[in-house]
């Protein structure tokens, strides 16, 4: 019996888990690289002033995010081929080869790209593991977790209305990774510019996180922005 019918057709898109959210605030939704994407709520430029002025919070749940699992010694071995040469340190992630990878433990990492890259990179990864002496996994999880941006000078009063992380500069440095509870739920968050966090967790709890962010960002003078205020679109 064929399991054909298992697969999405090429034309179907992706969508964020808090593209409902975004859709509500008048986003503009577009298609990029296989995904439909908010790349403006109410206008580039007033977005701007908004995360320069206060916070503003974008949704990227559309990044590439593929975990990489294996021994000490292998998982090193992993990140040199697909990052060419690079080496990870727990607390910091590395931004190389257009990617960002992300240590959790000395067995684990995270790794964030384009949408557009996120097949070639895995394919690469897994031609590595194949090589290497112990048991290595390299698993796509793109769709497991959500991912929202906060940037704007008050982005580190927004985190600690809805969470306990410290993202003041002299413990969470730009390029700073942390696994932490966000909302009192497992997530990550990293640092990947002045004044500009990436956090992410679990897709099914989307909704809920937009949420609590608007409400935070909101009560600061900030609110959501598109990915062209970003620069990302």
């Amino acid at each position: 019996m064929s399991l054909e019918f298992l697969s999405p057709a090429e034309s179907a898109l992706a969508r964020s888990p808090m593209e409902r959210e975004a859709r509500a605030t008048g986003a503009q939704i577009e298609e990029r690289d296989g995904w439909n994407v908010a790349v403006r709520i109410d206008g580039e430029e007033p977005e701007r002033r908004r995360c320069e002025s206060s916070v503003g919070f974008a949704d990227r749940s559309h990044l590439g995010k593929i975990e990489l699992q294996a021994g000490p010694a292998d998982l090193a071995q992993l990140v040199a081929a697909g990052s060419g040469g690079e080496s990870l340190e727990l607390g910091r992630a590395t931004r190389a080869d257009g990617a960002w990878w992300c240590p959790y433990t000395p067995t684990r990492a995270l790794v964030l790209c384009e949408p557009a890259d996120t097949a070639t990179l895995r394919a690469r990864l897994e031609l590595a593991a194949a090589g290497c002496d112990g048991p290595a996994s390299v698993i796509d999880v793109t769709t497991a977790f959500a991912a929202l941006t906060v940037v704007g000078p008050l982005a580190g009063e927004v985190f600690a209305r809805f969470s306990a992380v410290d993202v003041r500069p002299a413990v969470m440095p730009v390029h700073g990774f942390r696994p932490v509870s966000v909302a009192r739920t497992p997530g990550t968050v990293l640092c990947e510019a002045e004044q500009r966090y990436l956090t992410l967790f679990g897709a099914a709890l989307g909704s809920y996180m937009w949420t609590v962010v608007a409400d935070a960002a909101e009560s600061l003078g900030g609110g959501p922005v598109g990915l062209e205020a970003l620069g990302d679109a």
